[in-house]
């Protein structure tokens, strides 16, 4: 063997800084804190801390099925829609062994609320609205705080 032999490079390791010397970027983040979270996913919240509000009032609502839309379908077009009235929430009520949906479509309500505390009095009314709609009753009864906020 001979020593003076010229030894093979070393395979390179993995990088443990950029060619600035600042280290490996990172997600701005963590996943549990909401700047991660899409608009969608907020919005998606918002409607489920309305719909637990009302649960607690009104159990039989552990049976509706609550959904969360960009914008209405065509299908959803009733006589308020034709005169360029766009609906912020809809409801099925179930048959046939489907359960009762409620609707709430997120770029209308998001369009017309400007801060986020808006956008969560809008939604809680559209849920109100929609399930006094679904029982039959008004939306003072179903809760109490309606158009109070």
């Amino acid at each position: 063997m001979d020593s003076s032999a010229p030894t093979p490079p070393a395979a390179p390791g993995p990088r443990r800084r950029d060619r600035h010397g600042r280290g490996m970027r990172g997600p701005v983040a963590p996943p549990q804190v909401p700047l991660s979270m899409s608009r969608s996913d907020l919005f998606s919240d918002l409607v489920q801390d309305s719909v637990e509000r009302l649960e607690r009032r009104w159990p039989q609502l552990s049976d509706v099925e609550f959904l969360v839309l960009d914008v209405p379908g065509e299908e959803g077009r009733g006589e308020s829609w034709q005169d360029e009235t766009v609906p912020l929430g809809t409801t099925v009520t179930g048959r046939e062994g489907r359960p009762s949906v409620v609707v709430v479509y997120r770029r209308p309500v998001e369009i017309r609320s400007k801060t986020r505390d808006e956008r969560a009095l809008l939604v809680h009314e559209v849920v109100v609205e929609q399930v006094a709609d679904l029982l039959g009753l008004a939306p003072e009864s179903v809760d109490p705080r309606y158009g109070e906020e």
